[in-house]
C-alpha cells in the first residue's frame, strides 16, 4: 500500500469518531491563553497514539513522532490554533456553545481535530516505516490576540530543527471536498490602532473657545485612511478601517474625551514595517489644528503569511495525492490577518484554505455567531495534513 492510500484508508476509518471531537471542540470553546481543556482533549488522543508531548506554558502542547533529532531528514511541523472568540453562538447546533459568549467562530475547532486526524495517519506511517523522517505538531494557543501565540511557542523552542512547517485555515467560501492553495502572499499583515484624544471641553455654542474633541476625531477618522493612501506604497494595499469611534453624552456639550479603535492590514512586509511612524506623525499633523492632544496606541500585529514556493507545490501534490485533480482550487489574498506569519519568517512554509461550506448551501463569514463548517471537511484537512508532511519528508530526502 502506497502512502496515499494508507493516509486515505487511515482517516477514513477513524472519521466517524474525528467528526465527534470537533463537535465536542466546538461545544467547550475556550478564549486566548485559557485553552486547557482543549489541550488535555489533544494530550488525550496524541498519548493513546504514542507522540511524545511536550507541555506549554499556560495552555498549548508540542507532540513528536519519529526518530530522534539529527536521525533522517530532518524534522517537519504541522501547526493548528486552538482558540475560539468572544461572540455568542447562534448556531443552535446540538453541539453549539455551551460556554456564554465565546464560540468557536474562526473553525479552530476544526483546525485542531484536523491536526489529529492527521497525527491517526502518521502514526501508522511509522509503524509501517514509511515515515521518513520526525514530525512534530504544534497545538497553539491564543491566535486571535495580537501579537498571537505563535512568538510564544516560538520562545519555547517549538521550531527548533524544524526545517519545512504546513498548517490549514477554515475557508466558508470554498465547499468542502476542495482547498484553496497560493504560492506567495496569503494573507496580510494586521495592526491594532487606538487614538485617544483630549481637551478642555466646553459648550457646543462656544467651539472657538475650546478644543473640539469630537470634531478632530471626525476628521482624523476620515483623513488618517487618505495621508496612509499616500504615504504608503499603494500596491501594499493598506487599508485604516475604524471599528469604534467614541466620544461624549449630550448633543451640547464639548467631551473632553474621545476615542478611535481600529484595524491597519497591509498586504506588503516592508510597507508594513514603514507604517507606525508614519501614523503617529500624520495623527498629530491632522489634529493640530484643533487644539486638542491626540496619543497613538499602536499595536503591532502579524506580518503577512507568504508561502513559500517550494512548500507550496509540497501541497500542490499531497493534494493531488489523497483528494485527486479536483482537490485544488485557486485562492486570493485576503487582508484578514494569521500569526502563522511568524513562523514564516523563520523558515520555509505554507497554509492551505480548506472549504467548508456545503454544495448549494449558504455562504458563511468567519468571526460571525453563525458560522457553521461541513464536518466532512474534518477528514479533507487531516489527509491533506498527513500528506503534506510526508511529501515534504520524502523532498528534503532528495535534497
Amino acid at each position: 500500500m502506497d502512502i496515499a492510500a494508507l493516509i486515505t484508508q487511515v482517516v477514513d476509518e477513524n472519521s466517524d469518531e474525528l467528526v465527534l471531537l470537533r463537535r465536542n471542540l466546538h461545544a467547550h470553546p475556550e478564549r486566548s491563553w485559557e485553552e486547557q481543556r482543549t489541550t488535555r482533549v489533544a494530550a488525550h488522543h496524541l498519548d493513546r497514539l504514542g507522540w511524545k508531548m511536550t507541555p506549554m506554558p499556560r495552555s498549548g502542547l508540542v507532540a513528536e513522532l519519529g526518530p530522534d533529532s539529527g536521525e533522517g531528514v530532518g524534522t517537519i511541523a504541522l501547526r493548528a490554533d486552538m482558540d475560539a472568540l468572544p461572540i455568542h453562538d447562534e448556531t443552535a447546533d446540538p453541539w453549539s456553545s455551551t460556554i456564554e459568549g465565546v464560540a468557536h467562530a474562526c473553525g479552530h475547532d476544526l483546525h485542531v481535530t484536523c491536526l489529529l486526524g492527521a497525527a491517526y495517519a502518521l502514526t501508522e506511517m511509522h509503524r509501517h516505516g514509511m515515515l521518513g523522517g520526525r514530525v512534530r505538531l504544534l497545538l497553539q494557543p491564543a491566535e486571535e490576540t495580537m501579537p498571537g501565540g505563535a512568538l510564544h511557542m516560538m520562545n519555547q523552542g517549538a521550531l527548533d530543527d524544524v526545517r519545512r512547517i504546513f498548517a490549514l485555515h477554515a475557508d466558508p467560501t470554498v465547499d468542502v471536498g476542495q482547498v484553496g492553495l497560493r504560492a506567495g502572499p496569503i494573507t496580510s499583515a494586521s495592526d491594532h490602532v487606538i487614538v485617544r484624544i483630549s481637551g478642555p471641553g466646553g459648550h457646543t455654542s462656544r467651539p472657538h473657545r475650546t478644543g473640539d474633541v469630537t470634531f478632530a476625531l471626525a476628521t482624523l477618522a476620515t483623513e488618517l485612511p487618505a495621508v496612509l493612501s499616500r504615504r504608503l506604497d499603494p500596491r501594499a494595499g493598506a487599508s485604516m478601517v475604524w471599528g469604534m469611534i467614541r466620544a461624549g453624552s449630550a448633543s451640547n456639550v464639548i467631551p473632553q474625551e474621545g476615542l478611535l479603535s481600529g484595524t491597519l492590514r497591509i498586504l506588503d512586509a516592508v510597507a508594513w514595517a514603514e507604517a507606525e511612524p508614519i501614523v503617529q506623525s500624520a495623527v498629530a499633523d491632522i489634529v493640530r489644528p484643533y487644539a486638542v492632544e491626540a496619543v497613538v496606541e499602536y499595536t503591532r500585529g502579524v506580518p503577512p503569511v507568504v508561502n513559500d514556493d517550494g512548500c507550496h507545490q509540497v501541497l500542490v501534490r499531497a493534494v493531488l495525492d489523497v483528494l485527486g485533480p479536483g482537490g485544488q482550487v485557486a485562492t486570493h489574498q485576503s487582508l484578514g490577518g494569521e500569526d502563522f506569519g511568524w513562523y514564516l519568517d523563520r523558515i520555509p512554509g505554507a497554509m492551505f484554505r480548506l472549504g467548508t461550506r456545503t454544495p448549494g448551501g449558504p455562504t458563511y463569514d468567519l468571526h460571525q455567531g453563525n458560522l457553521r463548517v461541513d464536518d466532512r471537511a474534518v477528514p479533507v484537512g487531516a489527509k491533506v495534513l498527513a500528506a503534506a508532511a510526508a511529501e515534504a519528508l520524502a523532498t528534503m530526502s532528495n535534497l
